[in-house]
């Protein structure tokens, strides 16, 4: 299945009206790789295949310091996303490993790096922010990691927040409109590495999969891949289709803080990676989130003849940690 393609050198309204229809129809599209320095995202990649490479032993000394801890390393079988539908359905635990950072990775239009350091908010020690706040653990190996993400980071952050306004646009709102949403963004960001698969060795029988089914939580995620396939949505009907793997492009997906807003007008996919090859697979995720604080309800454009919400009022940072949490094995 290829994806919508929208480019950023096209008039706003043009962008508008793909992404209007991506959304509604797929809730998946795709970016070019240009749309990020090509260096910024090699350094990054590279750096990634590189600490999955390292001996377990190394690797593990970044896991998680304790059930719930959000950022870190996340060993093979350690977290099972499909537990974050809550719908009942057996599940194991998912064939891949992980390294994953936080805010403190710096945005440049504030964020935890430029809140005032005495209000509440910002302190995570006294906020109730603590926990999406908590420190990124970053490994000693290999060097030049830190800077290599942070600089990958923010250059995604910039691709976000331009997202956001031509989403803003293609919803008939004000193109400025989710800009006080997104100032201090709880914006996560994680390498995935999903090793080559042995059957025997690894018990992976047909219900096996690198990646159960799940939803995204936030507002939207840009993710690299390589051109190894595996990423399916779901369809309506409950069929899954294969996503056509591109070294070339970002695919973008639309998160649960989305379809919250736009009344499910546009569609937070389930989405999956199955075992369709056992060559060993790599991918970035970069998960961006509302303010904490923001309120995801229906946008007064998403009520169409009275239409009630679909969803309760919830806060974006208490619903990512309810979700997050759901998931560790």
């Amino acid at each position: 299945m290829e994806l919508a393609l929208i480019d950023f050198e096209a008039p706003l309204e043009q962008q508008a009206a793909m992404m209007a229809s991506a959304c509604e129809t797929v809730g998946f599209f795709q970016l070019p790789l240009s749309v990020v320095p090509r260096h910024i995202v090699d350094d990054a990649w590279t750096a990634a295949a590189a600490f999955f490479a390292l001996p377990e032993e190394e690797k593990r000394q970044i896991e998680f310091p304790e059930q719930g801890y959000p950022y870190g390393y996340s060993p093979f079988r350690f977290e099972t996303l499909a537990k974050s539908l809550d719908d009942g359905s057996p599940s194991g635990p998912d064939l891949k490993e992980s390294l994953s950072v936080g805010p403190d990775c710096g945005h440049p239009s504030g964020g935890a790096d430029t809140a005032d350091s005495n209000s509440e908010t910002s302190d995570p020690i006294h906020s109730d922010q603590a926990w999406i706040r908590s420190p990124s653990l970053w490994p000693e190996r290999p060097a030049g990691l830190r800077a290599a993400w942070t600089a990958y980071y923010q250059a995604l952050a910039q691709v976000a927040e331009q997202l956001m306004t031509v989403m803003a646009v293609a919803l008939e709102l004000a193109p400025t409109y989710f800009d006080s949403l997104i100032d201090q963004p709880i914006t996560s960001m994680r390498a995935l590495h999903y090793p080559a698969i042995n059957a025997a060795e690894d018990a992976v029988d047909s219900n096996s999969l690198r990646a159960g089914a799940h939803s995204d939580y936030g507002t939207l995620t840009i993710l690299r891949t390589d051109d190894v396939s595996g990423l399916q949505i779901q369809q309506p009907d409950g069929t899954w289709n294969d996503i056509t793997p591109r070294a070339d492009t970002f695919v973008v997906n639309l998160g649960d803080s989305i379809a919250q807003w736009t009344n499910d007008r546009w569609r937070s996919t389930v989405h999956r990676v199955a075992v369709t090859d056992t060559a060993p697979r790599q991918s970035f995720a970069f998960f961006h989130m509302a303010n904490w604080d923001a309120s995801i309800e229906c946008l007064p454009t998403c009520r169409v003849d009275g239409e009630p919400p679909h969803h309760e009022p919830v806060q974006a940072g208490p619903w990512l940690m309810r979700k997050f949490t759901s998931t560790v094995t």
